[in-house]
């Protein structure tokens, strides 16, 4: 009972107290700003001979982690090189701050409470272990530089040099043999390679590459036995192994990274072969579209059939431009500086040294769509007169009737008069014309019959249209008379007018009737005529001065 009214008078008291208490404010918690965190300096690593011994994580003081390795290493070297000192001198010396680890008077290396933590580990702990690895570290480096291990060195030194010397002799003795041998299988085993008549490679070829072949392997393969037989020597002595490392890394360091960059490579050659794939074949698409609009299978309204091939190298080269430009990524090197910088100063180099280049080739498509004229023409551009022969993009070679080529650039070529003789002469006929003076003496209606039967009775002029005449001036002493005669021959225009002016003399001199050109004056009375002796009659004498008596008006 008295247990069951204590029980009651403290809950009771219990309830009073919190019915009376305050009520408690909320407390509101600020954040924590974060604290930026410092980058741990690199680790520093104690080396010995070019092997490591162990590692510095903590800075002390001002020394960084990779200051106090390399004095330490220094001081491993000395302690090393020493003939007096032995591993079992070292020993670890406990002070207030640091454990130090000493070989007599001198301080190898100290532990200090920072690289305790950094390791997890007691003070002392941690310089025991630092010590137990260098005496490790110096142990091992005296038994590689001990008499046995220089003489097992010499061994295999002079055992690798007698297996490279027999891998020369083998491979000299009988590199000779397989050639001879490949020499004697020509005509049996080795024969010409055929396509039906056609030889696309003969059996004397297909033996000397398959000789190169062998040759460059064998060189390859001297090479590669003495890359390797140098650094295995230089690995079987202390002084030189680091040495042998180094060599085998300058072959192997590349070799991987040309490895993987090449299998990092694949995805964009995938990139690229797609690239290159579908630009071939819309070239040729396009190529057999203008090859037919060549042929003039397909009509193209407003395009000329002489326009389907330079249409088409422009817009191939178009092409190609363009995938170079989408591929231009996908090149391996593409995001390198020295990659880009070639590009710009290529790209310099081609804008500075190619401006009468490119005016030559913008010359080139002008007169390719003017169609001033085409290849077989014969014409007069400048002062050159012949037949063209070639035709592109930055010259057009002409050949005149003297069989000399004459290279003319096409911006030369715009900005001269072009003479196209042979434009029109098949479906109207160039018109060759010469003029020939003739005396008032002669009746013009004869002069005009002489030069048609002339031009009539050349080779290469057309009956129809028939030749025609004009009087073109009356001079002081001649009239001037201009002959005029179709032709659809202009290749041969030189030779025509050569037979053209033959026959004018011909028929001129046939009928009697005097050329007096250039100007030509003579008392005619005694004087033989200008007509050659072979067109004269045989009764034909050189007139006599002929003397009249003038009468005297006033005396008759």
């Amino acid at each position: 009972m008295r247990i069951l009214l204590t029980l009651a008078m403290v809950t009771l008291m219990t309830a009073i107290g919190a019915t009376a208490a305050p009520p408690k404010k909320a407390v509101s918690i600020a954040p924590v700003a974060a604290v930026p965190t410092v980058p741990a300096p690199p680790e520093g690593q104690v080396m010995l001979s070019g092997k490591p011994v162990l590692s510095i994580k903590t800075r002390v003081l001002s020394f960084s982690p990779e200051d106090r390795a390399k004095t330490i290493s220094s001081r491993l070297e000395r302690l090393a090189k020493d003939p007096l000192f032995q591993p079992s001198l070292l020993k670890v010396v406990d002070s207030e701050n640091t454990s130090d680890i000493i070989s007599g008077d001198m301080v190898v290396m100290s532990v200090a409470e920072a690289d305790a933590l950094a390791e997890g580990k007691t003070r002392l702990m941690l310089a025991e272990e630092d010590a137990a690895k260098i005496r490790a570290a110096v142990e091992a480096r005296n038994k590689e530089y001990s008499m046995n291990s220089l003489l097992f060195g010499a061994l295999y030194s002079l055992l690798a040099t007698l297996a490279l010397v027999t891998a020369l002799v083998l491979i000299n003795h009988f590199l000779p043999k397989l050639i001879t041998k490949l020499e004697s299988l020509r005509g049996t085993y080795i024969r010409s390679i055929r396509f039906q008549s056609i030889e696309i490679l003969n059996e004397a070829r297909i033996v000397a590459v398959i000789t190169s072949l062998i040759r460059g392997t064998r060189f390859v393969l001297l090479l590669g036995l003495l890359y390797l037989y140098i650094p295995l020597v230089l690995s079987f002595f202390p002084w030189t192994h680091g040495m042998a490392t180094k060599l085998l890394d300058y072959i192997l360091t590349p070799i991987e990274k040309v490895g993987m960059s090449v299998i990092s490579y694949l995805p964009k050659i995938f990139f690229l072969i797609v690239i290159i794939t579908i630009a071939h074949y819309i070239i040729k698409f396009i190529k057999f579209l203008f090859s037919e609009v060549g042929k003039q299978t397909i009509s193209i309204p407003g395009f000329y059939s002489d326009w389907a091939e330079p249409t088409f190298k422009i817009v191939r080269f178009l092409i190609i431009a363009f995938a170079a430009v989408v591929a231009f990524p996908y090149l391996p090197g593409s995001d390198s500086p020295a990659f880009k910088g070639v590009s710009v100063f290529l790209g310099v180099l081609f804008s500075l040294g190619s401006t009468s280049a490119v005016s030559n080739i913008v010359a080139g498509v002008i007169l390719t769509y003017m169609r001033a004229f085409k290849i077989g023409d014969r014409v007069k551009i400048a002062d050159t007169i012949g037949d063209v022969v070639e035709k592109t993009l930055l010259i057009t070679r002409i050949r005149t009737i003297k069989n000399v080529d004459i290279t003319v650039p096409n911006a030369m070529v715009l900005g001269s008069h072009i003479t196209n003789f042979s434009s029109s002469a098949h479906e109207y006929g160039l018109i060759l014309n010469t003029t020939v003076t003739i005396g008032y003496d002669a009746p013009w209606r004869r002069v005009h019959e002489l030069l048609i039967e002339a031009a009539v009775a050349t080779e290469n002029i057309l009956e129809l249209p028939a030749p025609f005449v004009f009087q073109t001036s009356l001079d002081d002493f001649y009239v001037s008379y201009q002959i005029n005669a179709y032709t659809e021959k202009p290749s041969v225009m030189a030779r025509t007018y050569s037979d053209l002016h033959q026959n004018i003399q011909e028929k001129f001199n046939e009928a009697g009737v005097e050329i007096m050109s250039p100007h030509y004056s003579t008392l005619r009375d005694g004087n033989m005529t200008t007509i050659p002796e072979s067109y004269l009659s045989e009764t034909y004498k050189q007139p006599p001065f002929r003397v009249s008596r003038v009468d005297d008006v006033k005396g008759s």
